[in-house]
């Protein structure tokens, strides 16, 4: 029987804002994060079940991590749990941005080049340790093992948000075909009924999904309609996090066009801002907030930063309620749960693609970042540190090597 959220927004608070103040390396090792902390070290939900929700977000437009954030502060505390999740893991990198825009320096000199390079070096050894113990459960027959390495190759083949979603219908055909004997072996652990509920009614989803459709369509008519600043402004970060797929690294070329285009940020300060980007912890979507505290639109810039963040985020929440409903029924059903041990096996296929792609080629550039690296891992793994205390010793070698 689902079990009923027995969290707190506290609680919930104080663990998303710890991860948004230390989970560097970009939307796949935030996942990795989220696994340690959420899977191994709290215990919230089975990693069948947060392989599930990884492979529902990959589907949705808009930042997938953080909407499987978003989902997993759902499960734990109801809606004000998600809301506290998403503000706690978003703030830290959000007023950083802001600050950035506002002319502050954040983590300048070479102390915080060194802080930076252990926290990137950090993030390979957290999702080396996520695809790793994601495999040895969700890939233990040589059925889910060949559709992790199929998802490899075409993640590798065809890069992008394209690949992902592609790798996942791949791996969820293939588990119809390969896996229907497995879902009667299934653990307890792994059933569908053992898997936390997220409460949300299809009442609320057909809401949700109709509020999400009605400003996608009315935005771009009021706009046309009045000639307001604020309105185009709303519209375009509307529009780009509803259609945008493949999160964070993905949205900031969408976002160049409309921004630059217009005339509204400059090329130099809008690269400026995505360097600043890269350097900060939390979702990469909060590109948006340096942008909304720059753009002339008459607010002072802490109001048009936040009115940007806002506006960029929640349509994919809009989307990931108004689907949730029907697919905790649909998962119930014997074919959907071989399907689904495909589409997890596909998931760790993708998380190890990602791994060679862009975190450790963007990462590991010489023996001193290896050699961090493969600590962290075996830190992670075999001495069981956990995945904070990782963090800050990685940020205090990089400072002392760098």
């Amino acid at each position: 029987m689902s079990t009923q959220p027995a969290g707190s927004c506290r609680e919930v608070f104080l663990a998303f804002l710890w991860l948004g103040l230390t989970a560097f390396g970009g939307p796949i090792a935030h996942l990795g994060y989220f696994r340690s902390e959420f899977v191994e070290r709290r215990r919230w939900l089975s990693e069948a079940h947060y392989a599930e929700l990884v492979s529902l977000c990959q589907f949705l437009p808009g930042p997938a991590s953080s909407q499987v954030g978003f989902a997993l502060g759902l499960m734990r505390a109801c809606y004000p749990g998600a809301v506290t999740a998403w503000l706690a893991f978003t703030l830290p990198s959000a007023v950083a941005m802001l600050l950035f825009a506002m002319g502050a320096v954040w983590l300048a000199g070479p102390v915080g080049g060194g802080v930076i390079l252990g926290l990137k070096v950090v993030a390979v050894s957290i999702v080396a340790h996520a695809v790793w113990g994601m495999a040895r459960t969700l890939c233990p027959d040589r059925s889910r093992a060949g559709i992790a390495l199929l998802a490899v190759w075409v993640l590798l083949t065809l890069s992008g948000p394209l690949g992902s979603v592609v790798a996942i219908t791949l791996g969820a055909l293939l588990g119809l075909w390969l896996c229907a004997s497995a879902t009667a072996r299934l653990p307890a652990s792994q059933t569908p009924d053992a898997s936390p509920s997220l409460p949300v009614s299809k009442r609320v989803g057909m809401a949700c999904l109709g509020v999400f459709a009605l400003l996608l369509l009315s935005l771009p008519v009021l706009m046309l309609s009045h000639d307001s600043a604020l309105l185009a402004i709303s519209d375009a970060f509307y529009r780009t996090g509803a259609l945008v797929f493949g999160g964070g690294h993905v949205v900031l070329p969408l976002l160049q066009a409309e921004v630059v285009a217009p005339g509204w940020v400059s090329a130099d300060d809008f690269l400026a801002g995505y360097g600043a980007a890269q350097a900060v912890p939390g979702p990469l979507f909060t590109f948006a907030a340096y942008l909304g505290a720059l753009i002339p639109t008459g607010l002072t810039p802490i109001i048009g930063a936040v009115l940007a963040l806002v506006l960029v985020f929640v349509p994919g929440f809009f989307l990931l309620i108004g689907v949730l409903p029907f697919w905790q029924h649909a998962r119930q059903w014997q074919s959907m749960q071989a399907a689904l041990l495909g589409a997890n096996a596909a998931v760790v296929g993708i998380l190890g693609a990602a791994l060679y792609t862009p975190v450790w080629t963007s990462t590991i550039t010489g023996p001193t970042a290896f050699a961090m690296a493969l600590t962290g891992f075996v830190l992670l793994s075999i001495g069981k540190v956990p995945a904070w205390a990782v963090v800050i010793l990685a940020a205090v070698a990089g400072v002392l090597l760098l």
